[in-house]
């Protein structure tokens, strides 16, 4: 592992990611400059209170202190900027889960993470605006778990006035996790 890549986890593994992200930016910024853009990157969107940076910070402040799912968040939206599409005032960020995970790929890629890694860390990117089936999380537990758990993360980062449909979605969601657990015990 390079000094990069010990850097990232290291900063995405303390306790308190947030104030550690916050404390390391200016060389976090300088290791992945992909992220400078969603600095003060206003959505302008009902259904976000906060721009793209902040609304990032927030989903890893509610991770557990899971290195694959922190990743996945910290590059979840990363590629809203450069897929953003405004009418009417309001901004929509279509294509967004697969544009942030190609900048995931590169990102990754650069530094230095294996290909088997990068491509699920991506997975995960790029599904994350994609509801979970029961079929997908009897298919495949494990990938699902860590999809769902940016799933949360992310919707609960969203404004809460305009959040009833995902909270609905993580409590049948849950629900699935828990029938699946139950038929694996």
């Amino acid at each position: 592992m390079n000094r990069d890549m010990e850097f990232i986890q290291k900063i995405l593994s303390c306790d308190d990611v947030v104030a550690s992200i916050n404390q390391n930016l200016d060389d976090i910024i300088k290791i992945i400059p992909e992220i400078f853009p969603m600095i003060g990157f206003e959505h302008k969107h009902p259904h976000h209170h906060l721009d793209v940076w902040q609304h990032t910070l927030y989903a890893l402040s509610l991770s557990s202190n899971d290195f694959d799912v922190r990743l996945a968040l910290l590059m979840h939206d990363i590629g809203k900027p450069s897929s953003c599409q405004e009418s009417e005032g309001i901004r929509h960020f279509a294509g967004h889960p697969q544009v942030s995970a190609q900048i995931a790929q590169s990102v990754l890629t650069r530094l230095g993470y294996k290909k088997s890694f990068v491509e699920y860390i991506c997975k995960i990117i790029s599904l994350h605006d994609t509801p979970l089936t029961e079929q997908d999380i009897a298919n495949n537990p494990s990938l699902s778990k860590k999809i769902f758990e940016v799933q949360k993360c992310d919707a609960l980062a969203h404004n809460p006035l305009y959040n009833k449909k995902r909270l609905e979605y993580i409590a049948k969601t849950t629900k699935f996790f828990e029938k699946d657990n139950n038929l694996q015990n």
